[in-house]
C-alpha cells in the first residue's frame, strides 16, 4: 500500500506508530464495526477451513477471529509493528494460530495464482490515494482468487468527515473545515494539521464509485452495504450496548437498512463484495 503516487510507505507506518490500531476495535465505536463486520463474513464466507488472505490485517483482530472459527489464515500488512502484535497475538492462540504473517504490499502479494477462497482488504482502498493503485490491488486479489472466490473491500464514506464535523462539533475549527470541504469535492482527504483524531492522508468513496472499482477490477458485485450506518448519530450507543437485548435489537434494525439506496453513504465504513466469475 501507499499514501503517495511515489509508493513510500513512511507516513503510514507513522501514523499506525502512534495511532492506536490494537485498540482500535475495541474502544468507542470499534466494537460495532466489528461485530457488523463480523456478521456480513459470516453471510458469504465459504464454510472452514477455507483460505483467507487478510490483506492490510493490521495487529489481526479479524485474522485472529477467523482462526478461531477454523480458517487457513495468512495476514499482510505493510507497518512492521503491526507484525511484531499480529505475531505474538497469534502466538497468545497457539491451538489456532494464523497460518502465516508477512509483511507485504496490496497491489503486489507473494501468493500464487488461484489459492484464496476469500480476500479481506479493510484498509489498503482508502490508504491507497490513486486509482491506478486501488485497482491494482483489487487485481492482485482477482489473481490469487479461485474462482468463485470471493473479495470484501472497505472503504470510507466520502461523507463521513462531514457527519463526524457536524455531529462532534469538528466544524468550529476552520482546518477541519478545509478537510471536509477537499473530502466532498474529489474523495481526496488530507490532514496537514497532524491532529490524529482527523486521520491520515488517504481516499474517500462514494459508494458507487467503490462497486465501480470492483467492478473495473473483473468481479461480479454481491452486494453493497454500510457496515455501521449513521454510527455518529446513535445516541445512547454505549448504554444499548452492553445491554445483550437492546444491542441485538439496534444490530438487526442496522441490518435492515444495510443496503438501503438512499442511506448509502450515511456512515463511516462502506464495503463492497465481489465474486471472481473468470
Amino acid at each position: 500500500m501507499q499514501k503517495r503516487a511515489d509508493g513510500n510507505l513512511g507516513d503510514i507506518v507513522s501514523f499506525y506508530g502512534a495511532a492506536d490500531e490494537k485498540g482500535r476495535l475495541l474502544t468507542g465505536l470499534g466494537p460495532l464495526e466489528f461485530a457488523r463486520t463480523k456478521e456480513i463474513l459470516q453471510r458469504h464466507l465459504a464454510p472452514p477451513p477455507a483460505v483467507i488472505l487478510d490483506v492490510g490485517g493490521a495487529t489481526g483482530r479479524y485474522s485472529l477471529w477467523l482462526a478461531k472459527e477454523g480458517y487457513e489464515v495468512h495476514l499482510i500488512d505493510p507497518v512492521p509493528g503491526h507484525i511484531e502484535e499480529a505475531r505474538q497475538a497469534s502466538f497468545d492462540q497457539p491451538e489456532t494460530p494464523i497460518k502465516s504473517i508477512s509483511l507485504g504490499d496490496a497491489r503486489r502479494l507473494e501468493f500464487a495464482d488461484g489459492t484464496a477462497d476469500a480476500v479481506l482488504m479493510f484498509g489498503p482502498l482508502y490508504h491507497l490515494t490513486r486509482i491506478e493503485d486501488r485497482l491494482q490491488a483489487l487485481r492482485e486479489a482477482d489473481r490469487v482468487l479461485r474462482i468463485g472466490g470471493l473479495i470484501f473491500a472497505v472503504g470510507i464514506s466520502r461523507f463521513a468527515s462531514s457527519l463526524e464535523g457536524l455531529v462532534n462539533g469538528h466544524i468550529a475549527n476552520d482546518e477541519f473545515v478545509s478537510i471536509i470541504v477537499q473530502d466532498l469535492k474529489d474523495g481526496q482527504h488530507r490532514n496537514p494539521t497532524g491532529n490524529l483524531t482527523y486521520f491520515t492522508d488517504a481516499h474517500f468513496h462514494r459508494p458507487e464509485e467503490l462497486r465501480g472499482e470492483v467492478e473495473d477490477a473483473g468481479f461480479a458485485p454481491v452486494a453493497l452495504l454500510m457496515i455501521d450506518p449513521f454510527a455518529y448519530h446513535l445516541e445512547g450507543f454505549f448504554r444499548n450496548w452492553s445491554d445483550a437485548s437492546k444491542r441485538e435489537q439496534m444490530l438487526d434494525i442496522l441490518r435492515k437498512i444495510e443496503s438501503e439506496p438512499s442511506l448509502m453513504g450515511a456512515g463511516p465504513h462502506l464495503m463492497c463484495v465481489g465474486r471472481k466469475t473468470a
